[in-house]
């Protein structure tokens, strides 16, 4: 292993996976047209038709006849749950000298899948990430991640609402099925790629009559940087990363503002005395004083000033909205 790369985090073309934020991933499987397709073909049409957003992409082949499209094409290589056992496609996946990303067999225990990603570090070059999917355990996903200390992501094709849970469990990331040119993947029935997990997240039966289907993309992408920006710790080193992580954090805070005026603005309609008259100047300050334990380094003069503007711009939004609504007395 190279002796600077580093075992915590593993770089996926432009994305740092790993330390830092978190992140969402494109994947690719090739096992799906059964070596029906030329591989070179099928992901130059996955980056240029997916909305994959200029993230990442991790591609899964069906044979080692794929593999010199995914060195040349991929960003890494997936070593598949469902074929976890075979051995010379694993090794041959590997080797590649690109990451790989060893995803858990069905029913595999966290030591048979981490010592799959060892082979696999040992074949290759260390850049290994894992990732779990098909029934996600985010319990067993967090204890492989402890244990290995390697990058872990989840695959949330099947449903992209769970980003959030995978973020708060641990994971650096979120993987969602991306198809070249669009197509339908053979899972049986289910169907496949990114207007497939939106299919299933919005229960739409007409493929015609489908949401765009960047939908679930952006649903992983705000779930992952809200959760992301709330329980990942950060440390920027350049000015172009701290600004990042400043509109990340940004994003969770205006987020959090939105939801903080709506249930003021319930308080508003509850109390029997409302508005600016209706201030309890003593909560506010027990309010800003349980405030000052979790930022002490603000502490208690300027998270005053700090949430005076808050509580101002709730209560003036409040009185706007009682204003537009006729049935307010």
């Amino acid at each position: 292993m190279s002796s600077t790369l580093e075992r915590h985090t593993v770089t996926l073309g432009e994305t740092l996976v790993g330390e830092g934020p978190a992140v969402v991933v494109g994947r690719l499987s090739l096992r799906v047209r059964r070596g029906q397709a030329d591989a070179h073909e099928a992901l130059r049409e996955s980056r240029a038709a997916e909305p994959t957003g200029g993230t990442a992409l991790l591609v899964e082949p069906f044979s080692a006849a794929d593999l010199p499209a995914i060195a040349e094409l991929a960003d890494a290589v997936v070593v598949g749950a469902s074929w976890t056992r075979d051995i010379p496609l694993v090794r041959a996946a590997a080797g590649l000298g690109l990451p790989t990303v060893v995803e858990r067999r069905a029913s595999g225990s966290v030591e048979e899948w981490l010592g799959l990603a060892d082979y696999c570090a040992a074949e290759g070059d260390g850049r290994v990430i894992l990732c779990e999917g098909g029934q996600v355990d985010l319990a067993l996903m967090r204890a492989a991640r402890a244990a290995a200390g390697r990058p872990a992501l989840v695959d949330v094709s099947a449903d992209a609402g769970l980003s959030a849970a995978a973020v708060a469990a641990g994971a650096d990331g979120a993987v969602l099925d991306v198809l070249a040119g669009g197509g339908t993947a053979a899972h049986g029935a289910r169907k496949g790629g990114y207007a497939g997990v939106v299919a299933r997240q919005f229960g739409a039966g007409d493929e015609e009559a489908q949401p765009d289907p960047s939908t679930a993309l952006r649903a992983a992408e705000e779930a992952v940087i809200l959760v992301g920006a709330l329980l990942r710790p950060e440390a920027p080193a350049t000015l172009p990363e701290c600004r990042e992580a400043i509109d990340r954090l940004d994003a969770a805070l205006a987020t959090l503002l939105e939801r903080r005026a709506a249930v003021a603005g319930v308080v508003q309609r509850i109390k029997p005395v409302g508005g600016f008259a209706g201030r309890d100047m003593d909560r506010e300050r027990a309010l800003v004083a349980r405030m000052a334990l979790r930022a002490p380094a603000l502490g208690t003069e300027r998270l005053a000033s700090i949430m005076n503007a808050v509580i101002e711009a709730g209560l003036l939004l409040a009185e706007e909205r009682a204003g537009d609504d006729p049935a307010t007395p």
